[in-house]
């Protein structure tokens, strides 16, 4: 009872550290806000508890994954990253299977999520989830795979995988995008930040977004700007100009002036039409009565 306790404080911890309300900043500081503020403070990373001082996101927005990294995929297949790169973006999660409870949360929130939008894994992007634990199996990648696509609600669907391999291809891929963990010996678990990372069909990254439930909104923004704008609709275009991505907390903002400028331009053209249709009115009206 007591280790579970144990267990579920130390994964209480880290959601906390992936959150988008604390999260890590290449700074090394933790940046905290409030529900429903905008008010946010700053705390040193070494003032944080435990193995929370050495977890965490190092943005490298723009960074080369080295897509040449040797791993096996959940059927025990010998694969390189760069086999899930080419034609989509893709949503890279680096987690590992045999996690109590965070990374359960997060693969379970990212199949929820994208259970709800209109872009499919397979056909406008890829999820690639990556174990951080070099002893983890094909086997127990496969189970894994089994129970988020359960979540996600359609357990044939293609474009996800699940990745484990030798700690030289964990370590070089999660230092390419910043992903800071660290092994507790004490509770044989893997301390690290809750989240996940975008990255573009070339494989450079492009976004993050911290936490465990994802506003599908963002996803589907992420996506489409890791794509460079080769998937989505003209309204997500429209969206895109209304909201920009603000990487010190790994979400997506309305973009005010942008706003602004929206709705003067909007304003301006509504007065043109109003001007053009009252002429037009006025051309089409028969003179008055009498008149040469």
């Amino acid at each position: 009872m007591i280790r579970s306790l144990s267990t579920l404080t130390f994964s209480a911890a880290l959601l906390l550290a992936g959150s988008p309300a604390v999260h890590a900043v290449a700074g090394g500081t933790w940046t905290g806000a409030g529900p429903g503020t905008q008010q946010s403070h700053t705390v040193p990373a070494s003032q944080m508890p435990g193995p929370l001082k050495q977890v965490g996101y190092d943005q490298r927005l723009g960074n080369q994954v080295p897509l040449g990294l040797a791993f096996r995929d959940e059927a025990g297949k010998p694969v390189h990253l760069s086999d899930y790169f080419g034609p989509r973006p893709v949503l890279l999660v680096l987690a590992y299977y045999h996690c109590p409870m965070l990374c359960d949360m997060v693969l379970s929130g990212v199949g929820g999520n994208l259970r709800t939008m209109t872009l499919k894994p397979g056909e406008q992007f890829d999820v690639v989830v990556a174990s951080i634990d070099p002893k983890e199996t094909p086997e127990q990648a496969a189970t894994a795979e089994r129970r988020t696509l359960e979540h996600y609600g359609n357990t044939k669907s293609t474009g996800w995988h699940f990745l484990t391999g030798p700690q030289e291809s964990i370590t070089a891929l999660a230092e390419s995008v910043g992903f800071r963990y660290v092994y507790d010996a004490e509770r044989n678990q893997y301390a690290h930040a809750a989240g996940v990372v975008f990255l573009t069909p070339e494989g450079r990254v492009s976004r993050y977004l911290y936490g465990i439930e994802f506003s599908p909104r963002d996803v589907r923004l992420a996506l489409i700007e890791s794509a460079d704008h080769k998937i989505g609709s003209l309204a997500d275009q429209v969206l895109l100009y209304c909201f920009h991505y603000d990487p010190k907390v790994g979400r997506y903002g309305a973009a005010v002036l942008n706003i602004v400028r929206g709705g003067a331009i909007l304003t301006v053209l509504g007065i043109v039409m109003m001007i053009l249709l009252l002429r037009r009115r006025e051309t089409h009206e028969p003179g008055p009565l009498g008149a040469a």
